[in-house]
């Protein structure tokens, strides 16, 4: 096969000025400084002619092959090269054969260079994979693709992977510059002066590509003089409007399934999370102008709306399933304004990603399947040979449809999963949410006190004293009455943000949990009179106070039966 770098140096200069001012050594490499950059790796390998298999990486016009174009024009290995579009396996057997036939004979490297080979399909890459293991050839490939998604794996844990990135306005105009001042490939014969800001559209629009700055300074250099070529020495002044056409608006960089359609929707998810509506815009317009279907983006925000934004704002989902329904109805044009409008809703909305605690929960499941609590199950079909549902409160019976009911099996009482944020529509119900958590503690450390809780939670025989203990405390509200008399105890105390409070007695946690809101930046600390409540307390507050540090938890402490004077004498 031809080799791509055999027309080097034959002959007069020719073809596109893109391919005649290809760098030739390392120090006409313009950019990239990352990688060849003085000291760097690869510019120290190349130097030394010691290369491995590497794999250049990057957008078009960023000198990948231009690299390895320097590479053949600086080792002492022999150097072939395929194109991937164009070559199959036939050519690459033959390649493969020629670098056997020098190995074995004289001893000599053979650097294959295939650009383009993403484009090779999994039987192509395998093909060349046992030769690249085996030293017979060192492979340097070039891609516009993210070669561990489009590159035989196997090939990419043998190579070094160097990333080439768009190239700085800075390398740009140099690069313009000294295809202007060659005088044997560029331009240096004659006087090429630009109108004032015809250049800087030229770069702007280029956009980080070489190739496409030197393609289009070719045509507005070229294409102004009557005749090409002028006389040595002519003026060829290049105007604004030239500029202009000799160099469309770059394509945006965007494809439905490699690198840059992923990286744009990860940008566009991530400033819409990040609530920054400028950004947001800036990704969805990008999107929009490369051809996005808008059915994927309202995927993804809807998504969004449930993962990132969730009980923070409940109505976000609505209004990005309604703005979808919308784009559905009208199509594009039109379709840009609920596009936008979800996008900005989404962007500009409180954010709490709670919902992810399900996965917690999903978890629990999956290291434990606890059996449902008897009180729980149905009771239709054999609530009188098992008992199943007995023991169940139905909450719309009681004011404000509440009970402090266990609905957790028995192994994870006490078990939160849950943890509201304090913003938006979440913040509001977030001390209700935590409020009922702690009655349902209080319930759990009074049963526990009194042993009457057993294996299934809050299920009792007929004869059991827990049970009807159980049902007193509901019907007398007793649930509720904990609250009202705390929240008056507390009303009736000048308890100050930097206050220390002692709870003398904190079994139940009531007056602690409160204690510790109210002095948030003073102590909280509670005696108890049991390990069991303590250790309950303690696993409560590290399962519903995820926003404290542990040293901001509350301090308890357990004061056995014989430091309680009363208690002792009474006993004497």
């Amino acid at each position: 096969m031809d080799d791509l770098f055999t027309a080097e140096g034959a002959g007069p200069p020719s073809g596109p000025l893109a391919d005649r001012m290809r760098p030739r050594t390392l120090d006409e490499v313009i950019g990239q400084d990352h990688i060849v950059g003085p000291g760097r790796l690869l510019r120290r390998s190349i130097q030394a002619d010691r290369l491995s298999s590497l794999i250049f990486y990057g957008p078009p016009g960023t000198g990948k092959t231009s690299l390895a174009r320097v590479i053949a024009n600086t080792t002492r290995s022999s150097f072939e090269s395929l194109n991937a579009v164009l070559a199959g396996v036939k050519d690459i057997r033959e390649a493969i054969d020629r670098a056997d036939d020098r190995r074995r004979l004289y001893g000599q490297r053979t650097i294959l260079f295939v650009d383009e080979v993403h484009r090779w399909n999994k039987a192509q890459q395998d093909a060349l994979l046992p030769w690249v293991e085996n030293g017979t050839v060192i492979l340097i490939g070039a891609t516009t693709e993210n070669p561990f998604f489009e590159v035989n794996r196997a090939l990419v844990s043998r190579s070094r992977i160097f990333q080439l990135k768009p190239l700085t306005k800075e390398a740009l105009f140099e690069t313009a510059r000294r295809a202007l001042n060659d005088r044997e490939r560029g331009y240096g014969k004659w006087k090429v002066r630009f109108q004032e800001g015809a250049l800087e559209h030229l770069v702007e629009v280029a956009s980080g590509d070489a190739r496409s700055l030197l393609n289009a300074l070719e045509l507005a250099v070229e294409t102004t003089p009557p005749s090409w070529p002028p006389e040595e020495g002519a003026e060829i002044f290049i105007n604004l409007e030239a500029a202009e056409e000799s160099i469309q608006r770059r394509a945006v960089l965007y494809d439905k399934d490699g690198d840059y359609h992923f990286d744009t929707i990860s940008a566009f998810i991530k400033s819409v999370r990040g609530s920054d509506p400028d950004a947001a815009l800036y990704w969805l317009a990008k999107m929009v102008r490369a051809g996005e279907d808008p059915a994927f983006i309202f995927r993804r925000m809807i998504i969004l709306a449930s993962e990132d934004v969730g009980l923070a704002d409940p109505n976000a989902i609505n209004v990005v399933i309604s703005c979808a329904e919308a784009f559905d109805r009208i199509g594009f044009p039109e379709g840009n304004f609920p596009l936008a409008q979800a996008a900005l809703y989404l962007a500009t909305a409180p954010k709490s990603n709670t919902t992810l605690s399900f996965f917690d929960a999903l978890a629990e499941i999956e290291k434990e399947d606890a059996e449902v609590p008897k009180h729980l199950k149905d009771g239709n079909r054999d609530k009188e040979g098992f008992g199943h549902g007995e023991g169940y409160v139905y909450p719309h019976a009681y004011r404000e449809h509440w009970a402090a009911q266990q609905y957790l099996p028995s192994a994870l009482r006490g078990k939160t999963f849950y943890n509201p944020s304090e913003v938006g529509y979440e913040g509001r119900i977030r001390d209700e949410v935590l409020r009922k958590r702690e009655l349902q503690a209080a319930v759990i450390l009074q049963d526990l006190e009194r042993g009457t809780a057993e294996s299934e939670g809050l299920s009792w025989s007929a004869a059991s004293k827990g049970r009807e203990g159980w049902f007193k405390r509901l019907e007398s509200s007793r649930s509720r009455t904990l609250l009202e008399d705390r929240d008056l105890l507390f009303s009736e105390l000048p308890v100050q943000r930097h206050d220390r409070l002692l709870v003398c007695n904190a079994d139940e946690g009531l007056l602690l949990w409160e204690a510790l809101r109210r002095a948030p930046e003073g102590l909280a600390a509670g005696i108890v009179q049991s390990q069991m409540s303590l250790q309950t307390l303690l696993h409560f507050a590290k399962q519903s106070l995820t926003n404290l540090e542990e040293e901001e938890l509350p301090r308890l402490m357990v004061l056995v039966d014989q430091d309680i004077p009363e208690r002792r004498d009474a006993e004497e």
